[in-house]
């Protein structure tokens, strides 16, 4: 048995698929009509909508099969989010990948496996929907087109997931987004023993921009300030709008001191776009910086608290130093 690579992208993979909130959910019908649909279209027992999660493929959906997830190192599907391409198994006893796979060997004794990788829409591959059979079969030129098309109609239902986690505004993480990508990095921050920091970010005077110049260039500010994020942190950063003028960046494998660096860097982007001078007013930010500590921050919400109380201290002594 030959054990599924990992993908090149994988921290960002399983950070949008955390970022979904939906392993271990109950099923859907949304997602349950298409295996069915699957299963009765290619007269196959077994079909699967499966999300590859970090040790584990984790089944969506499942018709044919009494388990909802098996270990990642045996999945078929491990192996085909490895590709755009379906990957196609017309049997697996001929495989040098799969023949002594427990899944070919005992229950629940795979021959066929067609595999049609699920994207999200930052192009992460999640995981397939997939056809299995306990006989070896051939799959035709129209079979592949077909599989392809029920897959982008499952990809359509993720991408509907995924939506509700990202800020329409900003097109940052929204709150739930950020939240669950959060914990998985914290979860592995942990794990590996790397530092990790959180930047909690609130927008000065940002009702004053309301007030004076309209909600629509409220909304350009947000999405200013959201772009000088975007340019200022790296892409293994968590960076989220939490609402209204609350923005938070969670830093990865970045010390105390790397952490400072990258808010000074986000200072001078601010900067610059201030001195164009275009709006009639200033972006101001405050900032609360922290570092993780997994002996006082068993969660997210720990760490995003004590933040928030350090940004807001901050503010208060400006203001009473003015």
């Amino acid at each position: 048995m030959i054990r599924p690579a990992i993908p090149v992208d994988e921290v960002t993979r399983i950070g949008t698929l955390r970022s979904l909130d939906i392993l271990d959910t109950a099923p859907e019908e949304r997602f349950d009509r298409l295996t069915r649909l699957a299963k009765r279209m290619f007269s196959v027992p077994i079909a699967l909508v499966s999300l590859i999660d970090t040790n584990r493929q984790w089944f969506k959906s499942c018709v044919g099969l009494s388990v909802t997830e098996t270990s990642r190192e045996v999945s078929f599907c491990g192996h085909a989010i490895l590709s755009d391409d379906i990957l196609l198994i017309p049997d697996a006893m001929l495989d040098e990948r799969f023949h002594d796979n427990p899944l070919v060997v005992d229950d629940p004794r795979i021959r066929f496996y067609a595999g049609c990788p699920l994207k999200a829409l930052d192009g992460s591959r999640l995981g397939t929907l997939c056809l299995i059979d306990v006989e070896p079969r051939v799959f035709g030129p129209d079979d592949l087109h077909l599989l392809r098309d029920l897959a982008r109609m499952a990809e359509q239902e993720l991408a509907a997931v995924q939506l509700a986690a990202i800020d329409e505004l900003t097109q940052l993480s929204n709150r739930r987004g950020f939240l669950a990508r959060a914990e998985h990095a914290l979860s592995l921050s942990r794990r590996l023993g790397t530092p990790a920091s959180l930047l909690f970010l609130d927008m000065d005077r940002f009702k004053d921009i309301n007030d004076r110049f309209g909600h629509a260039e409220g909304d350009r500010a947000l999405r200013s300030f959201s772009a000088a994020l975007t340019t200022t942190f790296r892409d293994s950063d968590v960076v989220g709008r939490l609402g209204g003028d609350e923005f938070v960046v969670l830093l990865i494998n970045a010390s105390t001191q790397a952490c400072a660096e990258a808010l000074a860097r986000l200072q001078h982007a601010v900067n610059e776009q201030n001195r164009a001078g275009e709006r009639g007013y200033e972006l101001l930010f405050s900032a609360g910086q922290l570092a993780y500590d997994p002996s006082r921050h068993p969660s997210i919400d720990g760490l995003l608290q004590e933040a928030d109380a350090l940004m807001y201290q901050g503010k208060r002594d400006r203001r009473t130093a003015a």
